[in-house]
């Protein structure tokens, strides 16, 4: 069996944690890493982490990020064989995924013309229709005008979903409850359309009320093999990004499981899919039944869970598809072992209707132990730029049942800590001692609304948060005392200035 590695040099066209994430993956196999970043992530951690790193713009993700030429500028003069493009930016753009093969480089991710059906959902929506897919009553093409939108949603029943054509992040959508709401809403959601990415196209389908969203990890290669690693549910979100996410999920009976995992495998067979990718589900907790909701061709945020219970490194397996070489397993290879959570870490103010809250770190202590993970790429004194997603980290747990996986999560949120910066773990203290999300049978994605600002406002559970925060930055502060005190002069300057030396251990700013 060939050991050498897929890829000489690969350059990571991306930021923060799935950067770090990335990098990890290449430097087990052997593989030379180059980083990008903008002028306010000069000192972010995965420039520090790469072998050879370049600035390649402004802070904006328009003038850095998204600069198509400039990374294949960087690409070319680094000499990478290979462009991996984590998740959001440009990880779905079939005009840069074609830019890459045409010079010369491999890009780790699906063919363009799989991303250009399946990021359109109505392209997505007609392909799939023809591929047997289930999918959710509603339009194969774009609604003209109010007119048509009000003959169609008759036919179909109310409520229904407007959805942009080109959308993702919750942009375009409109829950339509009456027929007299219909017009207006249509043209709201052509504006946002509009105005998000320069397309007014809008759909309509029906509404699954309640719905849960389920989702199916696709892996596939260019030999022709198609499978599936298991679901993921990702029902608590608020206002349709997901916050916590686990498998398996906790209501599919084995045969719904085996139903919806061979629906996924057929998908990304039927647009000839390489690489890795999601197909989304909505789940009907009363019904059973599951209807296509969207492709994600791309590594998931949520990627982890899958890791942890399948023992499969999803990174690695990019690598070695991209390279052309074929899946080092088989379906009969795949195993669901344990359950596994994640939660996202994010600097936003959930008692602001979770606004994001850029700001300074000053304290830090990670949780560790036996089946905890965290992904993440911050460190004491870091600035939280106010230009990106606020997402700041992921922790993730795994335990041998579901119980256990909660319990070992409230254990390592406990253990958390993070001043400095406003954030969400208050809240996920809260959503793991939250009853219905305990019970785990009738949580939809309308969890949060139904409960935010009342029950999972828990005082408590922000007390307890400050509590361990406050007390982990006066520990900090007489540790990093005591350890200057005992330490020549400059040594203290020299861990500072290096991000790995001060991994997993918490330090405070101005305890010195």
């Amino acid at each position: 069996m060939d050991s050498s590695p897929p890829f000489r040099k690969v350059l990571v066209a991306n930021r923060g944690e799935i950067a770090l994430r990335i990098m990890r993956g290449c430097r087990e196999l052997g593989i030379a890493t180059v980083a990008v970043f903008s002028d306010a992530d000069a000192e972010a951690l995965h420039v520090r982490a790469a072998d050879e790193a370049f600035c390649i713009g402004p802070a904006p993700s328009a003038e850095s990020y998204l600069r198509q030429d400039k990374l294949l500028d960087v690409a070319l003069a680094a000499g990478c064989d290979a462009i991996h493009p984590g998740y959001g930016f440009l990880s779905e753009n079939p005009a840069f995924a074609r830019a890459v093969a045409d010079a010369g480089i491999a890009f780790v991710g699906p063919p363009p013309e799989a991303m250009e059906v399946m990021g359109d959902k109505v392209s997505a929506r007609r392909a799939m229709k023809a591929a047997g897919v289930p999918v959710v009553p509603g339009t194969t093409e774009p609604v003209v005008d109010a007119e048509e939108a009000e003959r169609v949603a008759a036919e179909i029943g109310f409520p229904v979903m407007l959805k942009a054509s080109a959308g993702g992040g919750g942009k375009g959508m409109r829950a339509v409850m009456t027929p007299a709401d219909l017009a207006p809403a249509l043209r709201a959601a052509q504006s946002e359309a509009r105005n998000s990415f320069g397309d007014d196209r809008v759909y309509i389908e029906r509404l699954v009320l309640r719905p849960r969203h389920v989702e199916v990890q696709v892996f596939s290669d260019s030999h022709g093999n198609h499978l599936h690693l298991f679901e993921r549910d990702c029902s608590i979100q608020r206002r349709h990004q997901k916050l916590v996410e686990e498998s398996p999920c906790p209501v599919l009976r084995p045969h719904v499981r085996d139903a919806m995992t061979a629906v996924a495998t057929r998908a990304a067979a039927a647009i000839d899919y390489i690489g890795a990718g999601t197909v989304e589900f909505l789940y009907d907790n009363a019904t059973e039944e599951f209807f296509f909701l969207e492709m994600n061709t791309r590594l998931q945020v949520e990627h982890p869970v899958t890791e942890l219970i399948t023992g499969i490194d999803l990174v690695h397996t990019q690598l070695v598809v991209a390279a052309g070489g074929e899946l080092p397993f088989t379906q009969a290879d795949l195993k669901q072992n344990g359950h596994a959570i994640e939660v996202r870490i994010c600097a936003e103010d959930p008692a602001e209707n979770f606004r994001p809250a850029p700001g300074r770190i000053a304290a830090l202590r990670e949780p560790t132990g036996p089946w905890v993970r965290v992904d993440a790429a911050w460190y004491p004194g870091y600035e939280v730029p106010i230009f990106y997603d606020p997402m700041l980290a992921k922790l993730i747990v795994w335990g041998i049942t579901r119980d256990a996986a909660i319990q070992r999560m409230r254990r390592a949120l406990a253990e958390f800590a993070l001043t400095g910066i406003r954030h969400n773990l208050a809240f996920h203290r809260a959503v793991m001692n939250h009853p219905e999300f305990i019970e785990g049978k009738t949580v939809d994605t309308g969890y949060i609304a139904r409960h935010f600002g009342k029950d999972l406002m828990l005082a408590e559970g922000d007390d307890v948060g400050r509590e361990v925060a406050v007390l982990a930055a006066a520990i900090a502060a007489h540790e990093d005392r005591k350890r200057l005190q005992a330490e020549p002069s400059g040594a203290a300057v020299s861990s500072r200035g290096n991000a790995w030396a001060t991994a997993g251990r918490l330090r405070v700013l101005g305890g010195r």
